[in-house]
């Protein structure tokens, strides 16, 4: 039950985004597609799980005095395998994502879950523990760019597989969209509206 406790709480109780209020900065700036909230996500949930295990691993060789350089070091580490991934084999992610890929180095929910919870527990615990906090970030950027996308553009843009383009038209939405939704003013306030709305569920629920 621990173990499980572990992998949900980055979804829904302690879900990064909505809740915890970190990694804002890449919520809001690449969340204009779906296919671009995909890409950040997956590249978070790797370099959360790897960076977590090995922080997990040797945390009791680093020094405490040099311990965030050390966590920057291997996050670092992992970033650039994803970066070297990412650039080889879907360039158009690569590309879309731009700064906020290298970006995820100093992200303050790999930071810190380094700092609160792998450099503290077990290989296992921290494993789920990255696993779990990196589908919560994921799931709730996807939200949040579904959201801005169909309203803002009238399409939903996925991974092009074989003779399909990737991009799907909403007929009507795309004919009139609310273009304030792909701007940064309508990233606010789409996340104020959604934070507000999860706040009146949890208080309900509670």
């Amino acid at each position: 039950m621990s173990q499980m406790k572990e992998l949900t709480k980055g979804i829904f109780r302690e879900n990064p985004v909505f809740i915890i209020m970190l990694g804002m900065c890449p919520t809001l700036g690449v969340s204009t597609q779906v296919s671009n909230a995909l890409g950040m996500g997956a590249s978070v949930i790797f370099v959360l799980t790897c960076s977590n295990i090995f922080i997990s691993l040797c945390r009791k060789i680093i020094p405490d005095a040099v311990r965030i350089p050390c966590y920057i070091v291997i996050i670092a580490s992992f970033v650039t395998i994803v970066e070297m991934v990412l650039h080889a084999f879907v360039p158009a992610v690569y590309d879309a994502l731009g700064v906020y890929l290298p970006l995820i180095v100093v992200n303050c929910i790999i930071l810190g879950r380094a700092e609160a919870f792998a450099g503290k527990n077990g290989v296992v615990a921290s494993a789920l523990d990255g696993i779990g906090m990196g589908i919560g970030f994921t799931l709730s950027l996807t939200l949040i760019a579904l959201i801005r996308e169909v309203i803002g553009a009238g399409t939903i843009t996925l991974f092009p597989m074989g003779s399909f383009s990737g991009t799907i038209t909403l007929p009507g939405i795309s004919e009139s969209p609310v273009r304030v939704m792909t701007l940064a003013a309508g990233a606010l306030l789409l996340m104020g509206y959604l934070k507000a709305f999860f706040a009146w569920k949890g208080e309900r629920k509670a």
